[in-house]
């Protein structure tokens, strides 16, 4: 077990945690949520390494404890030419060489007690990483993620997707009494992400996932860490019975609050005929009363209910406000093609009107984001854009739209903003506080960075938006925000998504590749396909049963009429269950 208990830390700019506790027992499944960058990265980095960090509490962690590790950011390039296989098989090939080279030296030496003891600790390090049927072992987590084909594949080969479900693996494999993955999801197609929810679901050991992915959140963890507002919050269960817990929170907080409220109010006119009763007598008691119906008043005041999980105020995301115009095509794509290695699209044709709000999806590594990027840019004769029609892309790497050795401030002033408190004014919709100004772009978070560059072309007139993978890095508040900004945007929206929520809640038809082609595909043949492949035949059916229930929750709690809020969670309650 690990166990955090009363956790304070800061850094010189910025308080993150304040006596927070929580603990991951042996087979939990475990996700940290939260609001981007609100340090659940920090989190992980200190329990990975405490030693590193000055803080108060404590972080209670066996000695000898293995840790595995799973970063966000992919290091593909720096593999060499090994295959699949070598790559997940390296630390077990390693073990085995310590072990030869030791039985070696046996031939020789006469040191036989102090070699006998090298090699029983070698031999307890190669069977702590399960080093006895490893290469059997490799087969079976490769089959789970559908890799077997990859086997002798080099790396080097392999899509993004598919050599962070290698990463997965190779982690796995080697036994850790902890894996902590940081994002693992980012950038994955559905089947890399259906993959990785059977590796993660399929695990026997602890595992503490950084995520925002509404896919993996409902279907793969037993236990939430909820960070938010310096505090944490603990619950052990699934990630759909949590959000129930939150809105039956809701309801009872907002009951009190209202029954607060009321009661303030009411103290508030005896106060006051008080006063105004103390300034035409002198009378010591009636000095006493107003001091003490005082003190009542502040009691109150004090006490109003505060809920830092349960009213989350989501970021006010508003792209480029652009009048509604007579619908006419903005985009023509006519044989287009695109090659590297191998051909990725092949002949290609399309066109988009003004208004359309299309998703670009297929598996990783088959020219989306280099469509995008193209278009954008206008750098081949295959893709016209319409005369007039002022573009914005949003990229998933998010060094190449914002200047990451930069401040913040140094960018909104480039980018057109004339004033300090101009650029504080239109960051504070997206959540950001004034001492992000002067902070270097590249100490943020990922999520934080998209919210930048979200807040940057909303300052824009542009018509068109190229979005390459939008959601990525943002926390669920900010998704659903940016799902509510495309519906509201009047201009014409393609992006590339692999998130099934924001091209089902925001788009209007997708473009899906197959085999080097684009054929067009609306939202319901897409939703259809989509929980056909990774739902059972009812999910779709009981899903659309609970969004319904929330939203006459969230009416009711308007218009507080609780007793009905009450009575909709119970009826939430029993679909959960269903799920």
């Amino acid at each position: 077990m690990i166990k955090v208990d009363n956790l304070s830390f800061s850094f010189p700019e910025k308080e993150l945690y304040r006596n927070i506790s929580f603990t991951i027992e042996e087979g939990q499944h475990g996700a940290l949520i939260g609001a981007s960058g609100i340090g659940k990265s920090t989190l992980t980095d200190l329990l990975m390494d405490p030693d590193r960090f000055s803080f108060e509490g404590k972080v209670e962690i066996d000695p000898g404890y293995r840790i595995g590790y799973v970063s966000q950011f992919s290091q593909q390039d720096q593999t060499g030419e090994i295959t699949v296989f070598e790559y997940i098989a390296n630390d077990f090939r390693k073990a085995q060489n310590k072990i030869a080279s030791i039985c070696k030296e046996m031939e020789t030496s006469l040191e036989m007690e102090a070699l006998l003891e090298r090699y029983q600790e070698a031999f307890d390090e190669f069977e702590a990483i399960g080093g006895d049927d490893f290469e059997n072992n490799i087969d079976k987590k490769l089959n789970l993620a559908g890799l077997s084909s990859r086997k002798n594949s080099f790396v080097s080969h392999l899509s993004g997707g598919e050599f962070k479900l290698i990463q997965v693996i190779q982690v796995m494999l080697t036994n850790p009494h902890l894996i902590i993955m940081d994002e693992p999801d980012v950038f994955l197609d559905f089947e890399n992400l259906n993959s990785l929810k059977n590796l993660i679901n399929a695990h026997k050991g602890m595992i503490l996932v950084i995520t925002h992915n509404r896919y993996l959140l409902d279907h793969c963890f037993n236990k939430i860490l909820h960070l938010e507002n310096k505090e944490l919050q603990e619950f052990d269960g699934r990630f759909m019975e949590y959000k129930c817990f939150l809105l039956q929170t809701k309801i009872e907080l907002q009951e009190l609050a209202v029954a607060d409220t009321l009661e303030i109010e009411r103290n508030k006119v005896i106060v006051n005929n008080l006063r105004i009763a103390a300034t035409k007598h002198t009378e010591a008691s009636r000095g006493k009363s107003l001091h003490a119906r005082e003190k009542v008043l502040e009691r109150l005041e004090a006490r109003r209910v505060k809920a830092p999980f349960v009213d989350i105020k989501e970021p006010e995301i508003a792209l480029p406000q652009k009048e509604k115009t007579e619908e006419h095509t903005i985009l023509h794509v006519n044989g287009y093609g695109v090659a590297f290695d191998h051909v990725l699209l092949d002949n290609i044709s399309f066109e988009m009107k003004s208004g359309d709000k299309a998703a670009l999806i297929g598996p990783n590594g088959t020219g989306k984001t280099t469509l995008l990027r193209e278009i954008y840019k206008k750098s081949s004769e295959s893709l016209v854009v319409e005369d007039g029609v002022t573009m914005a892309f949003l990229s998933q790497n998010q060094g190449e739209m914002l200047f990451e050795d930069g401040t913040v401030q140094d960018e909104f002033f480039n980018a057109g903003f004339q004033t300090y408190d101009d650029i504080i004014k239109h960051l504070k919709k997206y959540g950001f506080e004034e001492e992000v100004l002067v902070q270097k772009i590249g100490s943020l978070s990922g999520g934080e960075k998209n919210l930048l560059q979200l807040a940057k072309i909303s300052a824009t007139e542009a018509d068109f938006l190229l979005l390459d993978e939008p959601t990525s890095h943002l926390d669920t508040y900010s998704q659903i925000a940016l799902e509510h900004a495309i519906r509201d945007y009047h201009g014409a929206v393609l992006m590339v998504s692999h998130d099934f929520n924001t091209i089902a809640n925001c788009a209007d038809y997708v473009f899906l590749i197959e085999d080097k082609n684009i054929r067009r595909m609306s939202i319901r043949a897409f939703r259809k396909m989509i929980y056909a492949r990774y739902f059972n035949k009812n999910y779709l059916e009981i899903e659309d049963k609970k969004k319904t229930i929330e939203t006459r929750i969230e009416t009711a709690l308007k218009n507080e009429d609780f007793e009905l809020a009450k009575g909709l969670a119970q009826q939430l309650e029993e679909v959960i269950k269903m799920l």
